[in-house]
C-alpha cells in the first residue's frame, strides 16, 4: 500500500469521526527497514518516523537529517535508562515512559541538557506480564509523578493485546487521558489505526502498510 493510500485512509477516518482534517499525525514506523525503503518514503514527503531501538536510530537518522529537512523522530520502543541521554539527543518524542526510574533519569538529564523531547506515558491496558507500561490503575499516580518532575507529558500510548478487540483498549486509554487532561493519544497500528482514530488517536504508528514486511527482527 502506498503512503498516499494511508494518508487517504487517515483523512477518511478523521471525517467519519467528525474530527478536523490533519488532526492525526502519521508516524511511519521505519524500524529494521532498509535505508533504501526509508529514503523512498522520505522522498515522498513523509517526515515523521518511529524507531524502536536507540542504537538503530543513531545509525540511521543523523545522516538522513543532513539530507532532508524537518524530520520528526519518535522513539516507540522500550527505553533502558542507560540509553536515555542518547535517546533525548536523537528524538523529538519518546512514547514509552513506563516507570519512575526512567522518568527521574529523563528529568535529571533534561535539567542538564536544557531540553526534553515530548513524552508519552505507556499504559499496559491489557495488563500483560510480558509487556511494558504502567497498569491502568496506576496510571493517574504515575502521570502526577511525571508532572511533579516538570516533564513535558503530552499524552499516553498503548499497544493492545493481539487477541483482544483493540477498540476496548483505545477507549480505556482515551478515558485515562481525559481524566488527566492529556490530549495526546498514541494508538493504532497498520491493522487498526482507523478504529484508533474513531476513538481519539492523535498519533498512529504505521509500519508494514507503508514499507511492506520487515526484513528482519
Amino acid at each position: 500500500m502506498s503512503l498516499s493510500d494511508i494518508h487517504d485512509r487517515i483523512a477518511k477516518a478523521e471525517a467519519s469521526a467528525g474530527r478536523a482534517a490533519g488532526s492525526v499525525r502519521l508516524i511511519a514506523v521505519s524500524k529494521v527497514q532498509p535505508n533504501a525503503r526509508v529514503r523512498d518514503v522520505l522522498e515522498q514527503g513523509q517526515r515523521c518516523f518511529g524507531e524502536n531501538r536507540v542504537q538503530e536510530a543513531a545509525g540511521k537518522w543523523p545522516g538522513f537529517r543532513e539530507e532532508f529537512e524537518g524530520i520528526d523522530l519518535h522513539l516507540i520502543g522500550p527505553l533502558q535508562t542507560n540509553k536515555a541521554r542518547q535517546a533525548m539527543e536523537l528524538a523529538d518524542a519518546i512514547h514509552t515512559i513506563d516507570r519512575p526510574k526512567l522518568a527521574k533519569t529523563i528529568a535529571r538529564l533534561a535539567q542538564e541538557m536544557g531540553r526534553c523531547p515530548d513524552l508519552f506515558i505507556q499504559v499496559n491496558t491489557g495488563e500483560e506480564e510480558q509487556k511494558a507500561g504502567v497498569l491502568p490503575r496506576e496510571a493517574d499516580g504515575f502521570i502526577a509523578e511525571c508532572r511533579g518532575l516538570d516533564l513535558p507529558v503530552k499524552g499516553l500510548m498503548c499497544i493492545p493485546p493481539v487477541d483482544e478487540a483493540p477498540s476496548l483498549h483505545f477507549a480505556l486509554l482515551a478515558k485515562i487521558a481525559a481524566r488527566n487532561d492529556l490530549t495526546g493519544l498514541s494508538m493504532g497500528m497498520s491493522g487498526d489505526f482507523e478504529q484508533a482514530i474513531a476513538l481519539g488517536a492523535t498519533h498512529v504508528r504505521v509500519g508494514s502498510a507503508i514499507f511492506g514486511e520487515r526484513v528482519n527482527e
